[in-house]
């Protein structure tokens, strides 16, 4: 095993960082180009578009049904990256921005791992350069403006008791879910019933990852439906007069976010909104700079194809015109044995039968690719304790039902493992792009949008809808919301809404249990079983295992 005794944050720490101006110097871009976010961080001008081209290969990575297992996602993702500028190509990488809940919670860094890192990880993972901090301060600012407006005469006559805009926090708090604020005094405000929501969860995330540029940033920000009033009329955040310093607080964000791999080449980190409770994508401002300052771009989706993929293809790309070249879903044995029923506990030991039970998972999520009409290849992420066994096996079954798929390496050997897949990608990109078809169309009602994602992405056989979700239709439908688009909140450790549905269940019940217009967004947000929008800590956090050492260093990402 090379390299098996550096971890992730020893790799990092190990590498000798390129200065930013360098890095961005394969992008063709100056100093002048750039604001300066210490030496190794910054952050795009918006002027640079102006000039530029826009007509790069659009790579999208997404992957089976995620375990505890874990299948690498972002790792490939990097790894691409890495090894088509290792063959000479001008590259660039458009990540999501990690969120510090699942940092401290259960999940830890998320910036790739081993020789396929973005770095300086240690930043990344924590406070960056402030874009989630200016997000989370401009959604509250909305709510904030909202209880004050109560206090002093409700002069637009809001209901208390339908106000849909919450607070967000971008920390795991569990008991953050449903509170009561203006308690007391009445100096305290009015008392009503509340509710956070984790940050990229919050629709003001999402509208800075979907917005083309500041106009549009601001035309959806004006259009959030913060509550109704108390003859039934909607109100935005218009009528709070607030969107001039909504936009002061998010235009340096706004910018996206310039650092290197481990190897030195370019990406953009901007964005991250959860795939399972948002749409899961880095921004569109991002995946533009990308695009336009470079020939190839290698950006991913959260989770499965069932969620992420779906929504960066339906949602992202809709809004955007933009149509990925090829699809790259990422499995591991690991993860596929897990899905043919092992423990993950003996996953270490050889199982070949149950690695071929578990493929069905894969197979599903190669068919949701193929609803949308796009080229595909399959990436085995090799893990150490795979068998030679186990991996002719895939091989095998992958090659007897004509799917494309390279073994790849980029843990261990960062560009050097991934020369085959690169240059498989570079043969498909050559090829002549596809159409993209989309799963639903706009003009479909809402239960059909619905329903056509169920069958489609995750093989419901039908949907079964809660009293509260019928009657928000036919209002949503009354108001014209209806040709509105569809993201679905829905667990991610399943095709299914029911987390412990392993492998590939088809002809189950989605369950609906509520909605939620998203206006600014330009979506209509569907809950499915006992999925939450403020994740809680687990019994033990990975912040308990963080910290300091004698150095001054940090610990305990990884």
């Amino acid at each position: 095993m090379v390299n098996k005794m550096l971890s992730d944050i020893e790799i990092s720490r190990s590498v000798k960082l390129r200065q930013i101006e360098e890095v961005a110097s394969e992008l063709s871009l100056n100093k002048d180009d750039l604001e300066l976010y210490g030496k190794y961080k910054a952050k795009i001008s918006k002027d640079v578009l102006k000039e530029k081209k826009t007509d790069s290969k659009l790579i999208l990575v997404t992957a089976i049904t995620p375990t505890k297992a874990g299948e690498g996602k972002t790792t490939v993702s990097i790894g691409i990256a890495e090894g088509l500028r290792y063959l000479g190509n001008k590259v660039c990488l458009a990540l999501r921005e990690p969120s510090m809940g699942p940092v401290m919670g259960l999940k830890g860094g998320a910036t790739g791992g081993g020789y396929a890192q973005v770095v300086p990880m240690e930043d990344i993972n924590l406070h960056f350069t402030g874009d989630f901090h200016a997000i989370t301060s401009a959604n509250n600012l909305i709510a904030a403006t909202i209880d004050n407006e109560l206090y002093y005469g409700n002069k637009l006559n809001i209901d208390k008791d339908r106000i849909v805009f919450s607070r967000c926090l971008d920390v795991n708090d569990r008991s953050l879910r449903d509170i009561k604020i203006g308690m007391g005094k009445r100096i305290n405000g009015v008392e009503r019933s509340d509710f956070f929501k984790i940050t990229v969860a919050s629709e003001i995330m999402a509208i800075f990852c979907l917005s083309r540029d500041m106009k549009d940033l601001e035309n959806r920000l004006n259009n959030i439906l913060f509550g109704y009033s108390l003859d039934g009329k909607e109100l935005y955040v218009k009528d709070l007069g607030i969107t001039g310093a909504l936009m002061l607080l998010l235009k340096d964000a706004f910018m996206p976010n310039l650092v290197q791999t481990v190897e030195g080449g370019p990406a953009l980190i901007h964005g991250g909104p959860f795939a399972n409770i948002a749409h899961g994508c880095n921004s569109v401002m991002a995946t533009k700079y990308a695009m336009a300052l470079a020939d190839y771009t290698v950006t991913e989706a959260g989770f499965g194809a069932d969620l992420g993929a779906e929504k960066f293809l339906d949602i992202k790309s809709r809004m955007n015109d933009l149509n990925p070249n090829v699809v790259v879903i990422v499995a591991t044995i690991r993860a596929l044995k897990m899905h043919g029923g092992v423990e993950l506990e003996n996953l270490k030991e050889e199982n070949v039968e149950a690695m071929l039970n578990g493929v069905a998972n894969l197979e599903k999520h190669i068919d949701t690719i193929k609803h949308f009409n796009k080229k595909y290849i399959v990436a085995i992420n090799k893990f150490y304790t795979d068998t030679d066994a186990e991996i002719k096996a895939l091989e095998d079954y992958l090659d007897s039902k004509g799917h494309p798929y390279s073994l790849t390496l980029e843990f261990e050997y960062g560009s050097n493992g991934m020369v085959d897949i690169t240059n498989k990608i570079i043969d498909i990109t050559n090829e002549p792009n596809t159409n993209l078809k989309y799963l639903y169309d706009l003009n479909d009602s809402i239960e059909e949008k619905i329903e056509k994602i169920a069958k489609k992405a995750y093989g419901a056989g039908n949907v079964e809808y809660s009293d509260i979700v019928k009657e928000k239709i036919k209002e949503y439908t009354s108001l014209g919301h209806d040709k509105l688009l569809i993201c679905v909140a829905k667990t991610q450790n399943s095709l299914s809404d029911d987390s412990k549905l392993l492998n590939a269940p088809l002809g189950f019940t989605l369950h609906v249990k509520d909605l939620s217009l998203s206006l600014g967004a330009g979506f209509i947000v569907v809950y499915t079983g006992s999925i939450i929008t403020m994740p809680g800590l687990p019994k033990i956090p990975a912040a308990k295992n963080m910290g300091l050492d004698e150095n001054g260093e940090p610990y305990g990402i990884f």
